[in-house]
């Protein structure tokens, strides 16, 4: 049976999510005035209790294998400076990972890191149907439904993503030594507009597609939610060492805050930005 309360979707009395537990969608400013619309796709570390821990250790969940450390801060003092919409995804990235394609083999992570996720390595296709339609799902339908809103109000729309990285990979020899990284596949605009300005700065190395580079085969929300609809974007990704305390996070929400207009202007004086051109793929036949 289908339940519900007011703010938490549907719940069933044999689903994954109790009545109780967290929506997965945090969703701040709606019909904001801002071109700019964040999402945090890492952004928290809840587990539904019926999952337990994932048989994992309570100090997994303090690290990245677990969630985007600072992404949500960040995001939510950029929010609030920008007067910007902003979604965000509250369950680890371990229970199920919202950027990433269901037939991904990360969607479902069984190691990360260097830690063994046995919860995951055993899942059933039902475990995993649960969790795609419980978390996945809403998340992707509330962005989904944000956009259809803003495009049917003719709201000029910037997707902006928001994520962290690690200063050095366990699995994978040297230290990163970007500051913060800009991600894109198709689409460059705002990532090389934005990293030139950030590079003005004198004080950050910044990677274009570093430490990762966004593709259809192993990310969801840009492809998705920016590329297929033809609106301009970036992923953000920055390292965390940056942004582990309030007081980088302040200061990283405040950089972005001065800078993300910029770029977007710098777009405005050569191309229409604004206005949504065909996905890159469906304008050169390309397949997805």
């Amino acid at each position: 049976m289908a339940t519900g309360r007011p703010g938490s979707g549907f719940r069933w009395s044999d689903g994954l999510l109790a009545a109780d537990e967290p929506d997965p969608v945090g969703h701040l400013r709606a019909g904001a005035p801002s071109e700019i619309l964040l999402l945090v796709d890492h952004a928290g570390r809840l587990v539904p209790r019926r999952l337990g821990r994932l048989g994992l250790a309570e100090s997994e969940f303090e690290r990245h294998i677990a969630w985007d450390i600072g992404a949500l801060g960040v995001a939510t003092r950029l929010s609030e400076a920008l007067e910007a919409e902003m979604l965000y995804q509250r369950y680890s990235r371990l229970v199920i990972d919202c950027n990433r394609p269901l037939q991904a083999a990360s969607a479902f992570v069984a190691r990360s890191d260097g830690c063994a996720i046995e919860a995951n390595a055993a899942l059933d296709a039902q475990g995993a149907a649960m969790r795609v339609a419980e978390i996945f799902h809403p998340y992707h339908a509330a962005i989904a439904s944000a956009l259809d809103q803003r495009a049917a109000r003719a709201q000029p729309t910037a997707l902006v993503s928001i994520h962290s990285f690690t200063p050095v990979h366990g699995e994978r020899p040297g230290a990163r030594p970007w500051h913060i990284g800009l991600l894109f596949n198709r689409d460059a605009r705002l990532a090389h507009t934005l990293a030139a300005l950030l590079e003005a700065e004198g004080d950050l190395t910044v990677g274009l597609n570093q430490p990762y580079a966004v593709d259809d085969a192993s990310d969801y929300a840009i492809p998705v939610h920016g590329e297929a609809r033809g609106l301009v974007h970036v992923e953000i990704e920055i390292r965390q060492d940056q942004i582990a305390t309030e007081t980088g996070q302040a200061a990283w929400a405040a950089r972005l805050a001065r800078l993300l207009p910029l770029a977007l202007d710098g777009l405005g004086a050569s191309a229409d930005w604004a206005r949504p051109i065909r996905a890159t793929a469906q304008a050169e036949g390309e397949g997805r």
